[in-house]
């Protein structure tokens, strides 16, 4: 891939052999814009887990405080919380006639916009069952580890309007997630990285051995990564 003239000035100013502290990261991030639009500002954290055992998955969810800066579209599979989804700003509401529309494809199709999270009350879930291979290569099957399956749908839909997400292991055993934009306040970036680094450490299996993280780089969507301490 031919990388454009900023980038390749950016790489220019960084050190390759450089561990930087998360406030030079953040810094050198926003000083080194390279589009016009808002970039997303990205963590990607290498772990130490053995990707082909069940019992070392990552999985769990991060409550960002400043949020992630993209309003998600939220779905909502259920028979017994429709009022309280769509009182708290559910995308889409509905049982059984949405997983039709997920066997289907037509709730991920262009015109309908697609959808970033699912959340499911526990009525659902044996039904759910028919069409989780088509949602678990998406991410978007409800877990009660990520808290997408839950009576408390009110709470949980609010709550991952204003920035909460979900986050697992790739089959690498790398994990990344969005953390604002770079048009954040660096002190509400830098709060974001740390409250997720703080969430992936806390979610360690229990049957991981030693540390969990190896390394931790920070990004925009089209700058450069920064490794830091």
């Amino acid at each position: 891939m031919k990388h454009g003239k900023k980038y390749r000035a950016a790489v220019e100013k960084m050190d390759n052999n450089k561990v930087y502290s998360l406030e030079e990261a953040v810094k050198f991030l926003k000083e080194n814009k390279i589009s016009k639009f808002d970039e997303t500002v990205e963590v990607h954290i290498k772990t130490s887990i053995d990707t082909k055992k069940g019992d070392q998955q990552v999985r769990a969810m991060v409550d960002l405080p400043h949020g992630t800066g993209k309003s998600k579209k939220i779905a909502v599979i259920t028979t017994t919380h429709i009022k309280d989804a769509k009182a708290a700003g559910a995308d889409i509401v509905g049982g059984e006639e949405l997983i039709e529309e997920i066997k289907s494809g037509k709730i991920f199709s262009a015109k309908a916009g697609g959808i970033d999270v699912l959340v499911a009350t526990p009525e659902m879930m044996p039904k759910l069952a028919v069409v989780a291979k088509i949602l678990g290569p998406k991410g978007l099957m409800p877990n009660p580890k990520t808290e997408t399956v839950t009576t408390k749908i009110k709470e949980t839909v609010e709550a991952l309007k204003k920035g909460k997400a979900a986050f697992k292991n790739d089959n690498s055993g790398n994990i990344h997630q969005a953390v604002g934009k770079l048009s954040f306040d660096e002190a509400k970036i830098i709060e974001n990285i740390k409250t997720f680094i703080a969430s992936v450490e806390k979610a360690k299996p229990a049957a991981a051995k030693g540390k969990l993280v190896s390394n931790i780089s920070v990004s925009s969507t089209m700058g450069v990564g920064l490794k830091i301490a």
